[in-house]
């Protein structure tokens, strides 16, 4: 593609006289519609296009120049080049035929606010910087630990005024874990008098072998030592859950080896197959040891704002903090993670900061929390904006109802999965997320139904209309399909159910 560069004596965007004008009213009017006409059409259209792009790595720099521009050109010429070089390079999460991973959703209200507060583009480091965008944020996560019927120590406003604990909107899981690790590593350290950091290296901390691999990256970075970083061993027999008694076992002889038990991350729907952790029991265990516990909820967490699911937060009263991600399956758009925490002075303590210059009165009163010392850097984006204006649009009945129906979806996968002799269900199904496999018949081995698995998964991928991703669970090569995508229906998912029967026979036609 040729230069994007103009020359100036014959071109300018801005005009002759005007100078640079990034925010002239007309010319934002102007961009913005042709954005929303974009992605209006996008909607319309994605369930038409290939879920997985076909394009080789360095694709971009081939179609677009690899050097930036020097001179302005019309924004209908940057709008061009997205279209036909950027949008055919994308895997398209929003795409109906997504069932890979986990889903992330979005909404009309999500992506209006999410548009309103990049324009705004408040910096609300302190309650001062900008009061309504804190306010803003407490309230939405006020709102949302109502709906998952959260015990009011975790909220930042109650009844009685303000509370001891409360919550912070934060970009992923991973901030979630590594910001309550450091938590709980400067508790443990002054629980067991070490001066500064040097007892860190008796302090461990504990998951399951299904916890997500972020928990042990933010770990390290917490200063953990990866020789006290336990990964505890998991198995059908608890369904992939964590073992409260090995727990136990485990914790006790670190306890006996003169090591300082301080962390526990237990999982409601793991990455992996959906296993939940028994919160209440692993909340029993930490308290012997006087260890932190957090709940990782980062998808499944959603579905506990339904009555029928809220048993799997059983026990919550007992731990320190939880998180959950709205972004995967609460209709709200990247990035949006909710961390709440029992007590906000524990996370404070570790990550505040007070530089001369963010000293205000709002602040030094104590009656506000400054939500940069909730996080690990001080600038934050206006996150609370979309997932209020999800709450308020939607409503808990519409969100109720978006779940429930991913859910009956999934169930209607598996029935049809168990009716075929073909396939089995490896793990029970929790959630929106089916875990499934060719499973060994006539002379096949593990190893052949593995390998078939692999090409099953590669062969529905290639076609574009689906896209699956899979696990190894019990030490087999399992497909994933998780259901919930924003745009998903019933007929979505029977069709890509009639996509792996038929692509399953061609597998086994070749075999023959």
């Amino acid at each position: 593609m040729g230069s994007l560069d103009t020359n100036p004596g014959v071109f300018s965007a801005f005009g002759d006289d005007a100078g640079f004008q990034p925010l002239n009213p007309e010319d934002v009017r102007a961009y913005l519609h042709k954005a929303v006409d974009f992605i209006s059409d996008y909607y319309k259209s994605v369930e038409s296009m290939p879920v997985l792009p076909d394009v080789k790595p360095g694709y971009l720099q081939d179609e677009l120049q690899a050097k930036p521009p020097t001179y302005p050109a019309p924004f209908d010429v940057t709008m061009k080049e997205f279209r036909t070089s950027v949008v055919p390079g994308m895997t398209h999460w929003a795409s109906p035929n997504f069932f890979a991973f986990f889903p992330s959703t979005n909404s009309a209200a999500a992506i209006a606010g999410d548009l309103i507060a990049s324009a705004m583009n408040t910096v609300g480091f302190t309650w001062q910087a900008s009061p309504a965008a804190t306010e803003m944020e407490v309230l939405a996560l006020d709102w949302l630990a109502q709906l998952l019927r959260l015990p009011t120590s975790f909220m930042n406003r109650t009844s009685a005024g303000r509370g001891t604990g409360g919550g912070v909107i934060l970009g992923t899981t991973s901030e979630a874990m590594l910001v309550t690790l450091v938590a709980a590593r400067d508790a443990a350290l002054r629980r067991s008098g070490s001066e500064g950091v040097a007892g860190i290296t008796r302090l461990t901390v504990y998951a399951a072998d299904q916890t997500h691999s972020t928990f042990f990256k933010a770990c390290r970075l917490a200063g953990f030592d990866p020789a006290n970083i336990r990964s505890i061993p998991t198995g059908a027999e608890t369904d992939y859950g964590l073992d409260p008694a090995r727990l136990l076992e485990i914790m006790q002889a670190d306890v006996d080896a003169g090591l300082v038990p301080t962390y526990i991350c237990a999982t409601v729907g793991t990455t992996s197959s959906n296993a939940v952790d028994p919160v209440g029991a692993v909340a029993d265990v930490a308290a012997i040891f006087n260890a932190w516990v957090h709940v990782d909820a980062a998808y499944a967490g959603s579905a506990c704002i339904c009555p029928e699911f809220r048993h799997h937060l059983n026990g919550v009263e007992s731990i320190d903090s939880i998180s959950l991600s709205p972004h995967k399956w609460l209709m709200t758009c990247l990035d949006c993670t909710c961390l709440w925490v029992r007590d906000t002075h524990r996370l404070t303590d570790s990550l505040e900061t007070n530089p001369e210059y963010l000293k205000n009165d709002a602040s030094e009163s104590g009656n506000v929390t400054d939500l940069k010392d909730m996080q690990v850097g001080v600038g934050r984006r206006f996150r609370g904006l979309k997932l209020w204006m999800v709450m308020r649009t939607y409503g808990a009945a519409k969100l109720q109802q978006h779940i429930r129906s991913d859910v009956a979806m999934a169930k209607m996968f598996e029935e049809s999965v168990r009716a075929d002799d073909r396939f089995e269900v490896v793990v029970p199904r929790n959630f929106a997320l089916v875990c499934f496999r060719i499973k060994p018949q006539n002379a096949m081995t593990e190893e052949d139904a593995d390998e078939a698995n692999r090409d099953l998964m590669e062969r529905l991928n290639r076609t574009g209309k689906a896209y699956l991703a899979h696990t190894v669970v019990g030490g087999k090569f399992v497909l994933r399909f998780a259901v919930g995508s924003s745009l998903q229906e019933e007929r979505h998912v029977r069709s890509a159910w009639e996509l792996i029967k038929k692509t399953t026979t061609e597998i086994f036609e070749i075999e023959k």
